[in-house]
């Protein structure tokens, strides 16, 4: 029987490095604070991940367009977007030791770094965005930022898709792709970190619908998290109190997750208004509006964001997958991850490496494999034990192993990640069972 033991943040950090998943950024030159790099099976898993979210929001729905706008955009959309004016933190140092930290997450005027008390100074506001210049000449015609969200590509691009397409309202524009925010205190592995990548789509509507809409968008959400492998008792719904809302929101749900650090924010839904499109319309001097077809009806349409961080789902399904159990008297830790989200699927063997005959034939029935599925893996390294324990650690749901049986009758063993049980099959009924 499998023991889901409370997780912790050393659990998930040492699996990653040690299998594969995710390395520390510039890691041979000492790294660089809130920069990660995703290894083999970790970009495997984030690509499930995102390719989940396309399918399930964009590609299965009628009323979905997707788009991919630039990183560097005019300066204009973030004055008219209230970023560059906005997006700050409040930023404390420390007297003694010279740390910088975000005022909001101190507990007490105790320093982390030095354990001085008192030392901390005034706060003030330290805008997030990473500055650049675009073009051979520094000033301030020149000045750019990378991206601190992918929602303003959305926005920018709504005139686009509406004079293109001229969709029925209600419809949303999705994208997906990196952001960046020069965070004063990066820290809890991926959770908060200078560089990452967001899930998110606008959905205009119009603003007498917004209620059943932002509705329909919570149920799209919870049944988008239990495909993630989420248990319904890790995800918490905290409906953001009316003082607390951001100044373009009307209504926002926080759905939160039990990390490993601490129940924290996982995504978030909003119901922002015409904030977006107005703001651009005042800034642009474009219309914005949409004409209702057959209809003389113009206004400009209202917005319900579901916004999603990439890497915090991740660590959200590695969270829930990690389990420990034991077998033969031994330890086990294995990823029971849903199959859909799992970097390899199948992974094939030799019962002995040595003995070329059973290497040829693995190497056939890999190869049939590989054509039919992609994920699949040759795994001959080390005894069958060890290999089966490998593959358990980083989820792989099924293993395939060629012996001397499949000789004589052309039977494989195949054993469940899970129950850990072994059962024969044809090599011809192979494919099938992984479709």
């Amino acid at each position: 029987m499998s023991n889901k033991k409370l997780v912790s943040m050393e659990d998930i950090v040492s699996l990653c490095k040690r299998r594969g998943f995710i390395f520390q950024g510039s890691e041979i030159y000492g790294g660089l604070a809130g920069t990660w790099d995703f290894g083999p099976l970790g970009v495997a898993l984030k690509r499930n991940i995102m390719d989940l979210w396309w399918k399930t929001f964009v590609e299965d729905r009628e009323d979905m367009y997707g788009v991919d706008a630039a990183i560097l955009m005019d300066q204009k959309v973030w004055q008219a977007s209230g970023h560059t004016a906005t997006f700050t933190d409040p930023l404390v140092e420390c007297s003694n030791c010279h740390s910088r930290f975000r005022a909001d997450h101190l507990e007490g005027d105790k320093c982390p770094t030095c354990g001085k008390t008192g030392t901390f100074s005034e706060a003030k506001q330290f805008n997030m965005m990473f500055q650049t210049n675009v073009g051979s000449v520094a000033d301030e015609n020149s000045i750019s930022y990378l991206r601190p969200e992918t929602a303003q590509g959305i926005f920018t691009n709504y005139k686009n898709v509406v004079d293109s397409f001229y969709p029925d309202l209600p419809f949303g524009i999705a994208q997906q792709g990196k952001a960046f925010r020069n965070e004063i205190s990066p820290r809890d592995f991926v959770f908060r970190s200078r560089e990452f990548e967001q899930m998110e789509i606008e959905y205009f509507i119009d603003p007498k619908d917004w209620e059943k809409l932002f509705d329909a968008w919570v149920k799209d959400i919870e049944k988008f998290l239990s495909d993630l492998g989420l248990p319904e008792s890790s995800v918490h719904k905290l409906e953001v109190p009316k003082d607390d809302l951001a100044h373009y929101s009307k209504r926002t749900i926080d759905f939160e997750f039990d990390f490993p650090h601490k129940r924290d924010e996982l995504l978030g839904l909003a119901y922002r208004t015409d904030f977006d499109l107005m703001n651009i319309q005042n800034a642009s001097g474009k219309s914005m509006e949409y004409t209702v077809k057959g209809t003389s009806t113009k206004f400009v349409p209202h917005v319900i964001e579901p916004s999603f961080g990439v890497e915090r789902a991740i660590m959200a399904v590695l969270v829930s997958a990690y389990t420990e159990d034991e077998v033969n008297g031994e330890k086990r830790t294995y990823l029971k991850l849903p199959a859909h989200l799992a970097p390899v699927k199948i992974a094939v063997s030799p019962l002995l490496k040595n003995k070329p005959e059973l290497v040829t034939k693995a190497r056939e029935v890999y190869d049939m494999l590989k054509k039919q599925h992609g994920a699949v893996m040759w795994d001959d390294n080390g005894n069958i034990g060890k290999r089966y324990r490998r593959q358990d650690e980083i989820g792989t749901p099924e293993c395939v192993v060629i012996d001397f049986q499949t000789l004589e009758d052309d039977t494989v063993t195949v054993r469940d990640r899970d129950t850990t049980e072994q059962k024969r099959v044809n090599i011809i009924e192979l494919p099938g069972q992984y479709r």
